[in-house]
């Protein structure tokens, strides 16, 4: 009898290894997000909700002497956070006089006091714009407008940036703090001297206290289809999710995470810092990412997990190969942009998640998944530029291992928070009418693979963004700065393929006015004053005429195919160089040395 059950367990298990490998895998993860999600629909049923920041005032309490952060060789307890942060939010409401509800934007780098700042403003009840330290000021004064801040706090190394805008700013009285202890400007009012004279107590939590999942606390800006940055709306719900990253992977309090990316960036606040705080681990926060310190700070400071972006480990690739590059404790990379691991976005209602560890997925789907979150693969026409319709107007789902646009359904489960200050923009990332009348899902942008396991993979994107050097380039946006060059009629910019590199570099496709001439100096300067360094095209192809597609759009997909390789190409090519300070001719033997790496672009 003993020995029949013996060998049926036996039997089980075989059959199960041989059809359902990644059964148990699926279970205890899909567990893990359930617990969760019970534990979330469970919040919603009190008077008040638990956020992050509350997480974080909880394990100060709770070990307080323990490493939250360090910083350049230096180590900051959660009690130094939370004190120095309580001096913040005094200064905050008594001489900033900023009040509950108030939307405060920030433009600082990495460093602790970005977090100090955050989460005093977070202490008082202020939600918070995080601004992309490269934008530029057409951009950065639009992100006020999108938030409605009416306050900026700007770290000291950043203040020269507000060069150009600043009056426009105090014009819009809008309020410039700066962490510093003096000012050279009479109307930018300084914050370090005023700290140390803070209590260190904390400000009344009733300040803080949430009564919704779904009210805003933070504002975090992506470039997208319209143009100028939007700014995606997160709520604690999102917050929430995205702080239990890590531990869905297995993190647990005794790991060290390793954050290089920009605190402005989802990835970084919401999953790094967010993470660590839900674990009670500590972070090694760098305040910028450098490929030739990767392992040895990770060796340094025993870091177990580490976050990255596609360009990232493309560095660390590339580096010179030594004997100690296996000596770590690294166990686990989570990150976006490598087409593999993980897939989500700032503002999207769905994240795919690799618990399997195939290489090259980005997440695996399976029935439990889908019952929990609803998305689809739909036909895609690359030509035109469009879903693909059958003869009653609604998308298409394409076959298993078929490449297809993703979209996921929203719903009181899978909700879609949109952008701040503008309904069209928000309205702009639904596609209503899918499959029935009245139906709504979020467009992704990206197109994907499903195989016949259940394994995801990240193929491209369509429309008018693309992705390089981790960073989301609207192209509607670069074209519109093009635009203001004398000597161009009109432009199209699209993103192309560069072996070794992630992502698409910017190129742009223009016509010459009549009567004027390609200037490549010009053309120089315009970019590097009015662009981020990730969106000013790499390459600059001259036509006679722009080709349109059947809807009278600009048509990108056969120029994002034919590249830039000047020996297939009859158009003049020109490419940026920073040494000669201007666009100049694209040789073969300049191609040819990119595509062998030669060239850093």
């Amino acid at each position: 009898m003993l020995s029949s059950v013996v060998a049926g367990l036996f039997s089980a298990r075989v059959l199960q290894k041989l059809c359902f490998p990644y059964f148990w895998t699926d279970v205890l993860f899909l567990l893990n997000v359930i617990v969760y999600g019970v534990k979330l629909e469970l919040s919603k049923l009190t008077s008040s909700v638990f956020t992050v920041l509350d997480r974080f005032v909880q394990q100060a309490e709770r070990i307080p002497d323990k490493p939250f952060v360090i910083y350049e060789g230096r180590t900051h307890t959660y009690r130094d956070v939370e004190r120095r942060s309580n001096r913040l939010a005094h200064v905050f409401l008594h001489r900033v006089r900023l009040k509950k509800g108030d939307c405060v934007a920030v433009l600082m780098s990495n460093e602790p006091d970005f977090l100090c700042v955050w989460f005093g403003l977070a202490k008082v009840g202020c939600s918070v714009a995080f601004l992309n330290t490269n934008i530029k000021s057409k951009s950065l004064l639009h992100c006020f407008n999108c938030c409605g801040a009416k306050t900026l706090i700007v770290g000291s190394e950043l203040v020269d940036c507000l060069d150009g805008i600043l009056t426009t700013l105090l014009e819009d009285n809008i309020q410039v703090w700066a962490m510093k202890s003096h000012s050279e400007h009479t109307q930018v009012h300084t914050l370090l001297d005023k700290i140390d004279a803070a209590s260190d107590q904390p400000v009344p939590a009733a300040l803080r206290a949430a009564t919704s999942l779904k009210t805003p606390t933070l504002y975090i800006f992506t470039s997208g289809t319209t143009g100028l940055p939007k700014a995606a709306v997160i709520t604690h719900l999102q917050s929430l999710k995205a702080s239990a990253g890590f531990w869905a992977f297995g993190g647990t309090k005794d790991d060290v995470v390793y954050i290089p990316l920009p605190l402005y960036h989802s990835a970084a606040s919401l999953i790094g810092i967010g993470g660590t705080i839900e674990l009670g681990a500590t972070c090694v926060l760098k305040k910028k990412f450098s490929a030739s310190m990767f392992w040895a700070d990770c060796r340094k400071h025993d870091v177990t997990i580490f976050q990255y972006i596609g360009e990232l480990c493309r560095y660390l690739c590339n580096q010179p190969k030594t004997e100690l590059d296996k000596v770590h404790k690294v166990r686990m990379g989570v990150g976006n942009g490598l087409r593999q691991d993980v897939y989500g976005s700032t503002e999207g209602n769905l994240c795919l998640m690799n618990h399997t560890g195939k290489t090259g997925s980005v997440g695996r789907s399976n029935y439990f998944y889908k019952l929990l979150f609803k998305y689809d693969l739909v036909k895609y026409d690359m030509e035109k530029d469009e879903p693909v319709k059958d003869q009653h107007g609604f998308c298409q789902r394409v076959k298993r291992g078929e490449t297809g646009l993703l979209l996921s359904k929203v719903s009181a489960t899978t909700p879609f928070f949109g952008y701040a200050g503008s309904k069209q923009l928000t309205e702009k990332k639904l596609m209503r009418n899918v499959f029935v009348k009245g139906d709504a899902y979020f467009n992704t942008g990206d197109l994907m693979s499903e195989d016949h396991e259940g394994f995801i993979y990240f193929k491209d994107r369509v429309g008018d963004t693309f992705r390089w050097k981790g960073e989301n380039v609207a192209t509607t946006e670069v074209t519109e700065i093009l635009g203001l060059v004398d000597f161009i009629q009109e432009v199209n910019v699209y993103g192309v393929e560069i072996p070794r590199h992630e992502g698409r570099a910017g190129m742009a496709a223009m016509i010459i006015r009549a009567g004027l001439t390609f200037d490549g100096k010009k053309l120089f300067e315009h970019v590097t004053r009015d662009l981020p360094a990730y969106a000013r095209p790499l390459f600059v192809r001259i036509q006679e005429v722009m080709e349109m597609t059947s809807t009278f759009k600009q048509q990108k997909f056969q120029l994002v195919q034919s590249g830039f390789n000047p020996s297939t190409i009859s158009d003049p090519l020109y490419v940026l160089d920073y040494q000669q300070k201007s666009y100049i001719p694209l040789t073969d033997c300049i191609y040819q040395s990119i595509l062998a790496g030669e060239c850093k672009l």
